[in-house]
This record gives structure tokens, sequence and C-alpha cells, in this order.
């Protein structure tokens, strides 16, 4: 008898994270009952076997290992590739649900066709569980900076609409599978940071919408696994920015945004880590730049679900 497959699959990255992961596992297995779905979870070259004791733990959840770590999008395609359901959830490991709300991302998802992806509310964990995420704002031209709308504001109803957003969340967006086949799988270049703008962008530049759904709410712990001024960040923000503005932009614009964060922006962040002492994020902003200036800025790993 074939077997028909799963209208959602969940998929969660997980290094050196095991006790976020079950969490996360956990309040979907016991939450969700209104739609069918599969889990998956990648474990992306942790230090022990995670995937193992996932798979222990959890039989019905598909647990792959990775030999290396592909970062946030080469670990998000192995579970893609893995993937049975028509739609695609990415979820981040440090995060849980409460509530069955999952089929209103379905509802605004099928409401039309030109729409391709969703993320959810999403709200800190941590109390007074503030919203860290309601939709972003555009990336400015030049300077490539925008913000997130509701951040840090009380759930108190103000962010309650559903409306179109530029961007959608790398902690929790569902994408349609069709979506996928058109534009290819996450760009793995970016390694960590800004890949779900690049991602987003490619998907409304293939004329899909991307929305933001109130109905449904994520919470996230907001993982300290990169810190808040790590050499890890500083590197992968400061190279990133510069690698969308040169995949993204065109003529003028191109160039003027790509000076600015190679010298107005590099400039004025390395001054600030030198003052404070922190050389090794002024060496890490600079080798952002000279990476971010001249590796190649084509995905080469990239590539769509109908070729897999």
């Amino acid at each position: 008898m074939k077997q028909i497959p799963p209208l959602i699959s969940f998929i969660t990255i997980c290094y050196n994270g095991l006790d976020d992961t079950c969490v996360l596992i956990e309040s979907l297995r016991d939450t969700i009952s209104s739609v069918s779905y599969e889990i998956i979870v990648v474990d992306n070259a942790s230090r022990e076997d995670e995937a193992a004791k996932i798979h222990e733990l959890y039989p019905t959840v598909i647990s792959i290992r990775s030999n290396e770590n592909g970062g946030f999008s080469g670990g998000n395609n192995i579970g893609i590739r893995a993937a049975k359901g028509k739609y695609i959830f990415l979820i981040n490991n440090d995060t849980y649900i409460e509530s069955d709300e999952i089929a209103y991302l379905v509802e605004r998802l099928e409401s039309r066709p030109e729409i391709g992806g969703v993320s959810p509310k999403i709200r800190f964990a941590f109390p007074p569980q503030h919203i860290q995420f309601a939709g972003f704002t555009p990336l400015t031209k030049i300077t490539l900076r925008n913000n997130m709308l509701g951040f840090d504001c009380p759930d108190d109803g103000s962010y309650d609409t559903p409306h179109p957003t530029p961007y959608l969340h790398g902690a929790a967006m569902i994408i349609k599978r069709e979506v996928i086949e058109k534009i290819g799988m996450m760009p793995e270049i970016f390694f960590l940071y800004y890949e779900e703008l690049d991602w987003s962008t490619s998907m409304t530049r293939a004329g899909y919408e991307l929305w933001y759904e109130p109905r449904c709410t994520v919470f996230h712990k907001e993982s300290q696994s990169t810190g808040q001024l790590s050499k890890l960040r500083t590197y992968f923000l400061t190279r990133n920015r510069l690698l969308y503005a040169r995949r993204n932009m065109k003529g003028m614009e191109r160039l003027m945004s790509v000076l600015y964060q190679s010298t107005i922006a590099a400039g004025k962040n390395s001054l600030s880590f030198a003052f404070k002492g922190r050389f090794d994020l002024f060496c890490a902003t600079y080798y952002g730049v000279c990476t971010g200036l001249f590796m190649s800025s084509s995905d080469t790993n990239n590539s769509t679900l109908k070729k897999l």
C-alpha cells in the first residue's frame, strides 16, 4: 500500500544542542494534531553523534548525521533533500510551540498561489516573552540595514494583523515545495547569517509573496552559541553583507553598497573594536571585508529539488 506523504516536513539543525532539540521535538509531538507531519533532525557534525541519540529517544523522527558542518544552509539542505512533505518548515532547534496553530500557516500559504512562504509570530522564550519578530522592513539600498517589526514589544495585539514581509525569518519559516523546485535550495555560500535574506530575495524576484502570519506563535530561546560579540559573528556578518550586495544588487547601487560596507561601515566597526581593546574583532572585520570582496559570489553547491 502506497504511503501518503505528510503535509509538512519540519526540519531542524542540531549542533551540540541535544537538550534544546529534544524540547522542540516534544513540543511538536505533544501539540500538533491538526496536520500530518514528519520531523527531520540534521546533526551538523556535533562533537557527539546526536543523530544516534535522537533516533534512540524518538524512533519516529528522521535523524541524519552529517560528517561536516555545512552551516545553517548546508544543514537545512540536507533535510530538504530527505523531506517528503508538500510544505517545508525550517525551524531552529532552540524554539518550541505551545499551541496547535500550524494550520493557520498552511491556510495562509494556500490562500493564494502567489504566496510562497510564511513566517509566524516569534516571541522570546524568556520572560517577559516580548515579540522578537512580526515581519521585516526592507533592507536599505546602500547600508543594507533593516529592522524587525515588533522587536521587544509586548504581545498586546498590536502586531496581530497578517501582512506581506520582504523576508522570512530563519528561526521559523514554512515554504511551498514548488518554490524550492523553482528557485533552488538555500544558498550555502553564506554558511551563517544573511542566507535567509538572500533566499527570500530569490523568492520575491521569482514573483512570490512572503507573509507574516500572527495566528501562529513560535517561542525562540535566541541561541547564544555564536555570541553577540564573537569573532565568528563579526566575521560572517561583515563578509556576508558584502556577498549579499554583490549577489543581489546591480549597477551604481551595488557599487555604492560595496564601497560603503568595505570602507565606512567596516572602518567604523574596526575603530570601535580597537578602542575597546577587542583586536580579535578588529581582525575579524578586516578578514570579513577581504573575503567578502574577493571570494566568488556564486553558490556552486546550490541545486533544485528536481535535480536530486
